[in-house]
């Protein structure tokens, strides 16, 4: 892959955007090769997620957008359908996604985090839906952005597409995280993740995308007590052991 580099580090996926001289922003190209990457992440128990160079992402590539302008109605549909795949692949991951930001997250970087099940970013990241400032909007990004920040904090960060800071974005819950060490602290995430088990994980996944009401929970609580995941782990517990998934982990 030209744009991303994909490397398994026993089951951890390492993900990195590798356009450092365009901040890691999207063009055709990465949009293809990360849809990709987080379309089958195999066996993996975590996926990480994060850019080689000074910004994590700035959102839209220059030159993509120019050409975006010679495009009719249908194509800019099409153009901004594989946008939104990319971002389904990612949102709907079969691994938790852990997001890495470091330096900027703009536009289509915020994209990202919104789709991410855990970000961890350095305390002088920067942040902004700054699609206005182009004359355009948030669109393709606006229900995964939503359903992490919500409607308060988007109706002003949408509109203004001011930039703001690690702190901010803490507070709206676009980030979970600061940390001086973001290496140690990814680290210390995938360690927690490790400890879990792997179908539950998932399983848990599921419950936040999918949201299930009544009937549903009580069925998806049932199939994993009666699992032979959910029997080890119950099992482990009162006999005050460790499930074996720790140490197939380890191994």
């Amino acid at each position: 892959m030209a744009a991303l580099r994909v490397e398994l580090d026993g089951d951890l996926l390492r993900v990195t955007m590798a356009r450092p001289e365009r901040r890691n922003a999207f063009d055709a190209e990465l949009i293809r090769e990360l849809t990709e990457a987080f379309s089958d992440v195999g066996k993996a128990r975590a996926v990480v997620l994060a850019g080689e160079g000074k910004s994590f992402s700035a959102g839209a590539d220059v030159d993509w957008m120019r050409a975006s302008i010679e495009l009719s109605y249908e194509e800019n549909v099409a153009d901004a359908r594989r946008l939104r795949m990319m971002l389904e692949s990612i949102n709907s991951c079969s691994a938790p996604v852990i997001a890495r930001v470091h330096g900027h997250a703009l536009g289509g970087g915020c994209g990202l985090l919104a789709c991410a099940d855990i970000a961890v970013a350095a305390p002088d990241a920067r942040f902004a839906f700054s699609e206005v400032k182009l004359g355009i909007i948030p669109s393709v990004i606006s229900p995964f952005a939503l359903a992490k920040i919500g409607a308060g904090a988007a109706r002003r960060y949408f509109v203004t597409g001011e930039r703001f800071d690690s702190e901010t974005a803490l507070r709206i819950g676009l980030v979970h995280e600061l940390a001086e060490d973001l290496d140690e602290a990814v680290e210390r995430v995938v360690a927690e993740l490790r400890t879990a088990g792997p179908e539950a994980t998932l399983h848990a996944k599921k419950l936040v995308l999918e949201r299930p009401d009544g009937l549903g929970t009580e069925r998806r609580i049932a199939q994993r007590r009666t699992s032979d995941e959910g029997q080890e782990g119950l099992r482990a517990f009162i006999e005050k052991r460790d499930p074996a998934w720790t140490s197939e982990s380890s191994s």
